[in-house]
This record gives structure tokens, sequence and C-alpha cells, in this order.
């Protein structure tokens, strides 16, 4: 017999430092104008020297641990989402593991570009579903700007870092909601409009030697806008008639936040008023597989999500790849934890 799996617990973690598009107008030839007209982002997130991507991770997961109210020890399963490791091994899932005391979860991790914490969220899922796993934290992180092309305006402008993670149990016996339904898709011969160089990179050749400190994005904005807005929506409405839904019945969005003007188009295109897709990319760009994550630990904060309201993730991301999730949300014990212990009273620290 199948179990169905639930979110209980949601955290986020982002680096404290923040660079401002007038940050960057003065050593990128653009403006907070430019960068606001054509991405609705304002600023993002940039790790410091001591962080990495399983240093946020491992915050964003303490988080999602403290919200629930379960400790690390609970955990049997770590899956993180992320195209930006810590280097080539161990997994960052592996290091997370060792940092919160989850001494005996399994761990791995996951690469679908964008699209990986929806690909990690369905993996654990499924660990839950065969009754191999009970708790399973479920990370999206990434250190994106330490892979950019500080020189081409048209990419550096739209990323930033940080990290968000849910944890996962079963729905129990007799209860209603969880995740209930899901789509994966993706498309190889596409790989080329949006990639980071490396030995393997699309035309690379055989025996070609880039070092990671010289990898960068590289991305052919106009196809991939067209993609993503088209991709996102077909998956949103294959996934909801799968679960037997319409749009209509969809209490909150939680896209990808890569571009405001991808998010609008995509909703539009579900017939979705404004306020239902959810968008935090002014403050965050765009943060690869740690968006999604992220954005639904401040919605819960916010208390934009509430115990059985109807969600719809959905992704699009490098590969090409992309997906949509169904869900009914569950309760959270602690939302206020979601972001982090409240600063002291008279403290510098915050939330972040």
């Amino acid at each position: 017999m199948t179990q169905r799996s639930r979110i209980v617990g949601v955290g986020r973690y982002v680096p404290e430092r923040v660079l401002t598009n007038d940050d960057l107008s003065a050593f990128v030839d653009t403006s907070d104008e430019w960068i606001v007209e054509r991405t609705g982002i304002r600023e993002r997130r940039v790790a410091s020297e001591t962080e990495t991507t399983s240093t946020l991770a491992a915050q964003a997961a303490r988080r999602a641990l403290a919200s629930a109210g379960v400790d690390a020890s609970e955990v049997d399963l770590i899956v993180t989402g992320t195209c930006t490791p810590d280097g080539m091994f161990p997994a960052v899932s592996t290091l997370v593991q060792h940092a919160i005391g989850a001494g005996d979860a399994a761990t791995f991790d996951v690469n679908a570009a964008c699209t990986g914490f929806l690909s990690a969220l369905s993996t654990a899922s499924q660990f839950i579903a065969t009754g191999e796993s009970r708790r399973a934290l479920v990370i999206g992180a990434e250190t994106m700007t330490r892979i950019m092309d500080w020189t081409d305006r048209s990419t550096c402008v739209l990323f930033g870092d940080g990290a968000g993670a849910v944890l996962l149990e079963a729905v129990p016996e007799g209860e209603t909601g969880g995740l209930d339904g899901l789509v994966l898709h993706s498309d190889g011969s596409q790989a080329g409009l949006l990639y980071a160089t490396g030995p393997c990179a699309p035309g690379a050749g055989p025996g070609a030697q880039i070092l990671a400190q010289e990898a960068h994005l590289v991305m052919n904005g106009a196809s991939v806008f067209k993609h993503a807005v088209t991709s996102m929506a077909e998956a949103s409405l294959e996934v909801l008639h799968r679960a037997g839904l319409t749009p209509a019945d969809l209490d909150l969005v939680v896209p990808h936040q890569a571009n405001r003007r991808i998010i609008t188009a995509m909703a539009d295109r579900l017939g979705l008023a404004g306020d239902r897709a959810y968008m935090n990319l002014e403050r965050y760009g765009n943060t690869s597989s740690a968006t999604i994550p992220i954005a639904l630990a401040e919605a819960v904060a916010e208390g934009r999500l509430n115990a059985g309201d109807r969600i719809l993730l959905c992704a699009f991301g490098g590969g090409l790849t992309w997906g949509a999730m169904t869900l009914q949300w569950a309760p959270i014990a602690h939302p206020a934890l979601a972001l982090g212990e409240p600063a002291a009273v008279g403290s510098d620290v915050t939330a972040d």
C-alpha cells in the first residue's frame, strides 16, 4: 500500500550581503530601471567567502525542522536539488546530514537546474510512498553568483544565492491532503539554450579542460523566456488535469522565481488573477532550485498558506527541464520559525 506525503515544515536561509541593482551598475553596463523593467528584480543575496551551498542548505534545513517541531535525529532521508554544489563530491546532502546531526539519514543530490527542487521533492515522496522513509528533508540550495560572468549584463543581473527546505512525512491514515499530482519533463535537444560551461558543456568537445573557477552560465534569454512561459503553463494544466482540478480550484501558485514577466505571462495563460501567483524575486532574483522552497517559507510566514489550501508548484530550468506539482497544504506547527529565530530586542541580528 502506497502512502501519500505532505509538507509539515518549511525553512529558508539567505546570505546577509545584499547586492542591489545600483551596486551592479557600478561595474556592469546596466541600471536599476533597465533591470526592474525587464525582470522585476531589485536586489539579490550573495554568499560570503565562508559560506557554501551546503552551509546555506544546512541553515534552511534547521529552520524547516524547527517549524515542524521535529529533531534532526528523526530524519531518515535528505535529498538536495542543486546545480552549484560545493564540489564534485561529497554530495551537499551528505554535508548537511553531518552539519545538522541527522546521523541516520540516507543522502544524495539531484541536478535538474532550476527544476531541481521539484525533482528532489518528487524523488523523496516516492521513498515515503513505498515506506522506505518516514521523514525526509528536501532542500533547494544554490550559490549561483559563483558561476556568473560579471561582464554579461543579460545574465549576471538575474541570479542570487540562497536555500530553502521542506520536511516531508507520510499522511496519517484516515487524513486527506498532501502531494496529489506531479509531472516532470525534459528536452535535451535544447540543452544549448541554457547551460554552465565546463568539461561536459554543449560544444565543449572531448578533452576540454575548463577549471571549475572558470565555469559560468550561458543563456539564450529570448528563447528561454518563450520556452519557460509555454512549458510551465502546459505542465501546470497537465498536472491539474491529473489531479482532477482546474485553475479556479487553486488558492496559491508558487512558481519558479526567474522573471516577473514570465510569471505574469504564465498566470495569464492559466487565467489566474495576479495575486494568486506568489512572487518574491524582487528581493532575491533567481536562486535556481532554491526559489520555490524559499517562496514557500516566506508565504507561510506571511500567512499566505493555510491548512487545506490547494497549491500549485511549477518550475523551468536548464536541460531543458520543467515540471509541476499540486498539493493540499498541511498545518505547520511553528510557522514563525520558517525564517529563523526572531531577533532579540535591541539586537542587530536578523532572521536571515
